[in-house]
């Protein structure tokens, strides 16, 4: 069945074909020519070489087969072009009778997507003899009737192969009764008839044994043989005669079995037996006619015993004869001509002769990315065929002759669709018209066409100082909606070109994760904003990339101890401070000028008098540090005080450094008089210490300020890529704004304490009476 289907395949391509072949030459299409029955692996031709194609790109081109049909008989090498054959080749099986087999066959090529058609003619061989339906025929013939020159027709023998391989001659063996005469029809068949050539006498010899020989064109010669016999007869002298010699019939395809197509009536002149007629097929009808034809043998009706196929055999002609009974039997022949009309019973066939399964995204408008071709076995209007597809989809089908192309119509975003299920609808024009629907789906393939996107970024973040090295800072996070290698990301930290450090030595990111761990402990004391550029990259070819910043604040913490700058002392060396004798309650002995490293209230310091060797005679002010005598100098005081004073911080925990002073008493040492009437009162006049510190302080404000502008124009033109101080008020919050502004401390006297000014990580707070 399945050698059947493909020989009927074969057989209407073939039909099809033969009309469009010339043409194809004539356009340089490929032929080529093998004989039947040629050994697997035959080498047919060279297609590669024969389009033209280098030796350098066959193998990029993917040669192949292009419908399954071609693949079943032939086979294409894609690395050398080479066109084999795969498959049993018979002639007789893909063409029949048809005196020139083409075959057409489609070759593919990729890179980019083309279609070839080839014409492959199959040469006969002789490989078929003759046959005859019957190996034995009985004619009789009455003596009386059987004149010389009488001819009776004889059964044709049958030849598979066609051209000179098919029946040539026929021939009769000798003797002096018969000879033989060969009529040759319009199609070219052969049609033996034997000759009377002497006068019968059934009382000399009342049977002829014959032989009749078939012989084909062939190398060698192959025969086929039927024995004639021969009766001879008494007299019936009216043959049965026909109303017409030929009927013509129409008959729609797929009518009902045994529908009546026509009812034949002859006549005979003859009474009795001689009139008696029987109806039949005469001895050169096919099998293709009996197969789908009956005739009543006693009523001459004609009427469908198969299905009568249009696509299969559009005409038909019967030859019948009517033979009477009588003694010898006479015959009448008429022709019946069965044309059969062509009804739409055959749906379209949508055959795919080359399809892109996996598409890129980015994949230009108008490429081709699938071929197919439309078959249907019907004829006229009936086989006229349109191809559609949903018009919301991102293809269009494209005409091509005889077949179509689909291209890509829209860009392609694999990221909205990843894949496409398309219903190919084939129509044609019948009534009503008939419809076959496919389905094919697409995958779009991806291409790194989208950067990662940071989701849920924390840009500002805190930790404060003499943190753990490795400890985690932060984390971000991004997502591509690319797939695969294209959606495989890694984070990184973008160093700082042209500065004097590398953020990688402070922070380190995994590649993996996002996450952001600290390298060392921090120091708030040297940097105070950490600004951090990030990057994300995919893994896609070419890479893409997003960048986002992340500014970490060190919070201080009070791990400073309060460093007194004045008096100078040291280890070895503690601080003498002399004073006279007659110096009174208020006198100024000396001030303890300290600083703290830490910021805030971890920089706010308080001073007292921890030890003394006489706790009634000097006090030392919290705030300012001011050592000041509370009373008159007696007699019995000894000449050499030591104060221990400790100058503590605000932090949590506090934190102190301790001064030893020796105050040594001097007769007449200092004539001026240092007292202050009220130690905790404001003082009415501005000593020259005030003057000056006023002088020092607008020289510090002026150059801070300047140091400010400098600092925020830097900001505003977003300059700062390295970590320092940069106190933008929308980017940071208001307590590190605060920080940048300096600030005064004052006396209870109306004079400076010290000033507190943040300029820069390498910059230390300045303190001034």
């Amino acid at each position: 069945m399945d050698i059947q289907n493909s020989a009927r395949t074969w057989k209407w391509q073939v039909i099809c074909f033969f009309f469009l072949s010339s043409w194809g030459w004539g356009l340089g299409q490929l032929r080529y020519t093998v004989i039947e029955e040629s050994d697997l692996g035959t080498l047919v031709g060279n297609v590669a070489q024969d389009l033209g194609l280098k030796i350098t790109d066959i193998s990029k081109r993917r040669l192949r087969m292009g419908t399954e049909a071609s693949r079943k008989q032939f086979a294409v090498n894609w690395e050398t072009g080479e066109l084999t054959v795969n498959g049993n080749i018979d002639r007789e099986v893909l063409c029949g009778f048809t005196s020139v087999c083409l075959l057409p066959v489609e070759v593919v090529l990729e890179n980019p997507l083309e279609l070839q058609r080839l014409v492959i003619e199959i040469r006969d061989i002789n490989d078929n003899p003759p046959i005859f339906t019957t190996t034995e025929k009985t004619i009789k013939i009455s003596e009386l009737l059987a004149n010389p020159g009488t001819r009776f027709h004889l059964e044709s023998a049958h030849d598979k192969d066609v051209g000179t391989n098919s029946i040539q001659q026929y021939k009769l063996n000798s003797n002096p009764y018969f000879s033989l005469s060969v009529k040759s029809r319009k199609d070219g068949s052969l049609i033996p008839e034997l000759v009377l050539e002497k006068t019968l006498d059934r009382e000399e010899l009342s049977e002829h044994h014959l032989i009749l020989t078939a012989e084909d064109g062939g190398d060698p010669v192959r025969t086929g043989t039927m024995q004639i016999n021969v009766i001879v007869l008494d007299l019936n002298d009216n043959a049965p005669t026909f109303d017409k010699g030929t009927f013509k019939i129409n008959v729609l395809e797929n009518v009902p079995l045994n529908t009546v197509l026509l009812q034949l009536n002859a006549t005979d002149l003859d009474e009795g037996s001689n009139s008696e007629i029987e109806y039949s097929f005469d001895d050169h009808t096919p099998e293709s006619i009996t197969r789908l034809f009956s005739l009543n043998t006693k009523s001459g009706v004609i009427s469908t015993s198969g299905t009568i196929d249009f696509e299969e055999a559009s005409f038909f002609e019967l030859y019948i004869r009517a033979r009477d009974k009588g003694v010898p039997e006479m015959e009448g022949r008429c022709t019946v001509q069965v044309e059969v009309e062509d009804v739409n019973d055959n749906p379209p066939e949508i055959l795919i002769t080359s399809l892109v399964k996996d598409i890129p995204e980015d994949t230009a408008v108008g490429t081709v990315i699938g071929l197919f071709s439309i078959k249907d076995r019907d004829s006229g209007k009936n086989g006229e065929v349109n191809l559609e597809l949903p018009s919301h989809l991102p293809f269009k089908i494209k005409s091509l002759g005889d077949h179509y192309s689909l291209i890509t119509d829209r860009i392609l975003d694999r990221e909205k669709v990843s894949q496409y299920a398309i219903e190919l609808t084939a129509s044609d024009m019948g009534s009503p018209p008939l419809r076959t629907q496919q389905m094919i789906v697409l995958n779009i393939s991806d291409v790194n066409d989208n950067p990662p996107t940071f989701s849920q970024v924390t840009p500002y973040i805190s930790v404060k100082e003499n943190n753990e090295p490795g400890k985690l800072l932060a984390g971000v996070s991004a997502f591509d909606p690319d797939e695969g290698k294209n959606s495989e990301l890694t984070y990184s930290i973008l160093e700082n070109k042209g500065k004097d450090f590398m953020i990688s030595s402070y922070v380190y990111i995994n590649a993996q994760n996002g996450n952001i761990y600290a390298q060392r402990s921090f120091d708030f004391e040297q940097i105070q904003v950490l600004k951090i550029p990030i990057q994300v990259e995919d893994s896609g070819s070419p890479k893409m990339v997003s960048n986002t910043t992340i500014y970490v604040f060190i919070l201080d913490i009070n791990d400073n101890s309060p460093t007194i700058l004045y008096p100078v002392h040291s280890k070895d060396f503690n601080a003498h401070q002399s004073i006279p004798k007659s110096a009174s309650s208020g006198y100024l002995v000396t001030k303890i000028t300290a600083v703290d490293l830490d910021s805030g209230h971890n920089a706010l310091l308080t001073y007292s008098i921890e030890q003394a060797t006489d706790s009634s005679l000097f006090q030392v002010s919290s705030r300012t540090g001011e050592v000041r005598i509370v009373r008159d100098f007696q007699e019995t005081d000894i000449s050499e005080q030591n104060l221990v004073i400790s100058v503590c911080d605000h932090g949590k925990p506090s934190l102190s450094t301790t001064v030893t002073l020796i105050v040594t008493l001097e007769e007449g040492a200092f004539q001026e008089n240092m007292k202050s009437p009220d130690l905790f009162q404001g003082s009415t006049n501005n000593s020259d210490i005030t003057l000056y510190l006023i002088i020092s302080l607008v020289a510090i404000s002026a150059v801070s300020f300047i140091t400010f502008v400098i600092l925020l124009a830097k900001c505003l033109k977003k300059d700062f890529s390295s970590p320092g101080l940069c106190c933008k008020e929308e980017n940071y919050p208001s307590h590190y704004t605060e920080q940048c502004q300096p600030t005064l401390h004052l006396n209870t006297d109306g004079t400076l304490k010290y000033m507190e000014v943040r300029m820069a990580p390498s910059d230390v707070q300045a303190g001034a009476t």
